[in-house]
């Protein structure tokens, strides 16, 4: 599974990050965790608000830290066929 942080290095991205590989490691679930910082890069997804978070190739999240159940969700939902 691919997940990608977008945002230029606000504490709330590095919030976003530790917090998706956190989850990530305390499930067991693997995954190739990617910070995007260039602002060109983050608005060919159409983030316009940061923190954004994409998983393989989706923007499930845009502005503001999520929450933990939200990460568990997405990283559970990445595992199903």
């Amino acid at each position: 599974m691919e997940v990608k942080v977008l945002g230029t290095g606000c504490a709330n991205c590095k919030a976003t990050v530790t917090l998706i590989d956190q989850v990530a490691k305390a499930r067991g679930i693997p995954i190739r965790l990617e910070k995007v910082e260039e602002p060109r890069d983050i608005m060919a997804y159409g983030v316009m608000r940061t923190p954004g978070v994409v998983i393989d190739g989706k923007v499930v999240h845009a502005g503001g830290v999520p929450g933990r159940d939200k990460v568990e969700q997405w990283l559970a939902e990445g595992l199903s066929p």
